[in-house]
């Protein structure tokens, strides 16, 4: 029955983009009032889609834009995909090269096909791959392999805002066995990828307060104290000199990479000095004796993202500035608790506060990290199904970032998410010119086709 499903797939490649474009065509950004209506069509499109397919789907409304919800019926297991059809404003549009809600496919120099148009690989071409698998198992089994429940976000580009009170008010309609989240990327163009781990984020604002006023640094200058140079020291304390980050107990909870996942990571054909000299480095940092993959995919960070004190216009001023504050973000892994390290940091900086000073803290918030099990069912099973299609084994990649949804379905709905996604590094998302290759939706939608089979084995 799979072979008879991929071969309906590849007759079917030209029908399917051209439903793809349709949804393309949708300026569904949501970041713009304006474009509410766009939001609504697309979401309106897509449940129709879904129930054109056999799925029971509908458009539901939010104090925001829709979230689309498709049940189809099936065997086991039962599995929730979510995806996300709102996209990025184009800004600047004087540097795109085609218009971007105007799709085509184009031919890249190399002679590779591309769909190029907003949103293509973020997030409707990925969208649309499961979608496309979908419809080509009810058209020639008349039914899905497994139990399937479509999640299709319009705020995700806009922070979400509405998913979590959306998860939580329809728990028990959203209950399943496992999340497929499509909204990552490739290893290579010719090697599949399964993230299996996110890393979680906690921010933090500090300020500290000295003088009750701006001060002449000639009338007071060494006998009064100076706000920037106390957060100077405290954040250049954040770190030994190995890398290390100070804050006790700050590293409870990491654990480590399972030896298979760092054995695969150290055969990868990665170039770490390629990967610095993209942006004019040369001299890697962070942790002695860790490699870049390592560190941006498996340990914990701690990084200041900004610094304001004093006098920082045009010109100069001597001045001792009453005031000076930092942003401060900590990248988390493993089981590592947000609520803790935030209490470590603030106790840090107030250990380390002088006599005639203040500190106040602001909460950015924080989440933990996603960790997806490598020996349970889901990885294997799609790990092979993803090698069938690509004739390689998929690299189990980590990732420097977050992922949101994945932690709200983790806190919420109690699932673990499988992150599998077809996207390129280069397919310039959230800049002028998004390109999907076509190989990433032709493959993808054939990827998907098999790992629907696999899970119903």
């Amino acid at each position: 029955m799979l072979e008879n499903v991929l071969g309906w797939i590849d007759d079917n490649l030209p029908a399917s983009l051209d439903r793809l474009f349709t949804l393309l065509r949708i300026e569904s950004i949501s970041t713009d009032p304006a474009k509410a209506g766009a939001c609504r069509q697309a979401a309106d499109w897509l449940a129709g889609e879904l129930t054109g397919i056999g799925f029971d789907a509908s458009s539901r409304a939010t104090p925001g834009h829709p979230i689309v919800v498709g049940h189809h019926a099936g065997g086991a297991p039962h599995v929730l995909f979510y995806a996300h059809y709102d996209v990025q404003p184009v800004d600047p549009l004087e540097l795109w090269t085609h218009p971007p809600f105007v799709p085509e496919v184009i031919t890249a120099s190399d002679g590779r096909k591309q769909i190029a148009a907003r949103g293509a690989s973020d997030d409707k071409g990925q969208l649309m791959t499961f979608l496309e698998a979908a419809r080509a198992w009810q058209a020639v089994a008349g039914k899905l392999p497994a139990r399937v429940t479509m999640l299709l976000e319009g705020e995700e580009e806009s922070g979400s805002t509405n998913l979590r009170p959306f998860l939580e008010a329809h728990r028990g309609e959203l209950a399943a066995d496992a999340a497929f989240i499509c909204d990552t990327g490739m290893w290579s163009a010719d090697r599949p990828a399964i993230t299996t781990s996110l890393r979680g984020l906690v921010g933090e604002e500090v300020i500290i307060t000295a003088a009750s006023r701006d001060l002449h640094s000639g009338m007071y200058g060494s006998a009064a104290r100076n706000p920037i140079h106390v957060l100077a020291t405290i954040l250049a304390d954040l770190h030994d000199d190995d890398g290390r980050v100070t804050i006790p107990g700050f590293y409870d909870g990491v654990g480590t990479v399972p030896p298979a996942v760092k054995r695969q990571w150290d055969e990868l054909d990665f170039d770490a000095a390629e990967f610095l000299g993209d942006v004019g480095l040369s001299v890697r940092a962070g942790e002695r004796g860790r490699s870049v993959l390592e560190q941006t995919w498996s340990r914990p960070t701690a990084e200041v993202n900004g610094i304001v004190g004093g006098y920082i216009q045009p010109g100069f001023k001597t001045v001792i500035p009453s005031k000076a504050s930092a942003k401060v973000s900590f990248r988390l892994v493993g089981e590592q608790n947000p609520k803790a390290v935030s209490a470590a940091f603030r106790k840090f900086v107030a250990d380390r506060l002088p006599p005639d000073c203040k500190v106040e803290f602001i909460s950015h918030g924080g989440s933990p990290a996603q960790r997806l099990p490598i020996d349970g069912k889901w990885i294997p099973r799609t790990a092979s199904a993803l090698a069938a299609e690509w004739g390689q084994e998929p690299v189990l990649m980590g990732s420097g970032g977050s992922i949101p949804v994945a932690g709200d379905f983790k806190s919420v709905l109690g699932l673990d998410s499988v992150m599998v996604g077809f996207a390129l590094d280069d397919d310039r998302i959230h800049s002028p010119n998004e390109k999907y290759e076509l190989a990433s939706y032709h493959k993808g939608i054939r990827s998907w086709a098999r790992i629907l089979a696999a899970l119903a084995e």
